[in-house]
Parts: structure tokens; sequence; C-alpha cells
């Protein structure tokens, strides 16, 4: 079961560098990205940013995951995503999922498709590169939610995008969450995206 998410708080506060990117859909967009932590609590409201975001311009965003794992529909709902018009789709392998999302895609009705593949990382490399040229051609983002350690290799040479992703308790109820990109494939630098959230409902 995924962990609980963590909510923004009302008046988001993003810290970052004026001449660094942002963590939002035009960034992501027309790209293959890969998004980890060990535990995967920062990544789930980082990667629920999108979805606000999507939503928010009329774009279309789907979950597609393991049938052991999904995450908890009330935290998705107070993070303002409408659950309503977020298509979930759990698949039995990580074969079924990729294919799921090739279809999304392909589509183009989706702008965002989030494959969350917990600690199952392995997927065929035809699928990636026919992905990849589905997200370019689109304009879209599959956006694959990993849940290994910092120095565990990418799903592959195809992401473009690879993000860790860390929390820090600063008060009783509010934490620093932070993105570390590690690589990306159009900028010769790493960069960082930071934003603050508190705990939702029964968070520990």
């Amino acid at each position: 079961m995924a962990k609980p998410l963590l909510q923004p708080l009302s008046q988001l506060t993003q810290l970052n560098l004026s001449n660094q990117p942002q963590w939002n859909l035009q960034e992501v967009s027309g790209r293959l990205v890969e998004i980890s932590e060990p535990q995967p609590v920062a990544a789930l409201s980082l990667v629920f940013l999108l979805v606000c975001e999507a939503q928010a311009s009329g774009e279309c965003a789907a979950w597609i995951g393991m049938l052991d794992s999904v995450f908890y529909p009330p935290d998705a709902e107070r993070n303002g995503i409408d659950l309503d018009n977020f298509p979930v789709l759990r698949m039995p392998d990580c074969r079924n999922a990729g294919r799921s999302a090739e279809i999304l895609i392909r589509s183009g009705a989706f702008r965002l498709v989030i494959l969350d593949l917990g600690t199952n990382h392995a997927l065929p490399a035809a699928r990636l590169s026919q992905l990849n040229a589905l997200v370019r051609k689109h304009d879209a983002c599959v956006l694959f939610v990993t849940q290994k350690k910092i120095d565990e290799p990418s799903l592959g040479s195809l992401v473009s995008l690879r993000a860790h992703t860390t929390r820090k308790r600063i008060r009783e109820d509010e934490f620093l969450c932070k993105i570390h990109i590690l690589r990306d494939k159009r900028r010769s630098t790493h960069w960082h995206w930071s934003a603050y959230f508190t705990g939702v409902a029964g968070y520990y």
C-alpha cells in the first residue's frame, strides 16, 4: 500500500533559485521521467502537484499501478485531486502496466500518465523506446514512480529526467520535500527544487 501523501500548505512555498528549472508540467512534457525514494512519501506528494496542475489546465492525467499497491484516495482528494476525472488502472505486472501506459499516451488524450512500479523496476527496452517516441509526439509525460535508493540505477538510458526525493521534518506537522535531479538530458548540470508540505490526517 502506498504511503500517506503530504499536503501542500495553503500558500505553497517553493524554494529554488530564479535561474533553475521548475518542477512543473511544462518541464516534464515530452519526456520519460523517473522519480524515486526508498519510501515514496515525498515522491507521491510531488507527483500529485503535477496532477493538480494538469487538471487545473484542463489536461487529463491517469494513474497506473500494481494490484498490491495504490495511493489512498481521501489523501489525494485533500491534495486537490479531482478523483472523478482521474482514471486509476491496476495491472497484474509491469508488462501490462507498460502496455497500458502506451495505449493511453497513444490516444493523445492524456498529458500525464503516472506509472507506479514500486520495487518492480524492470521494463523492456523496446517498451521504453516506444513510450519515449509517443511522449515526444504528443508532448506528454510518462512519470515512473519507483521505490529505490539514490545510488540505484534508473530504469534505462531513455529516461530523460531522473529525480530522487527526500523529506525533512521542519516542525511537528511541517515538512520540507526536495527533488534532487540526478539526470537531465536537456541540461548539463544537476538541479533541485523544494516545497513545504503539511502532513495529512494520520501522518506520522
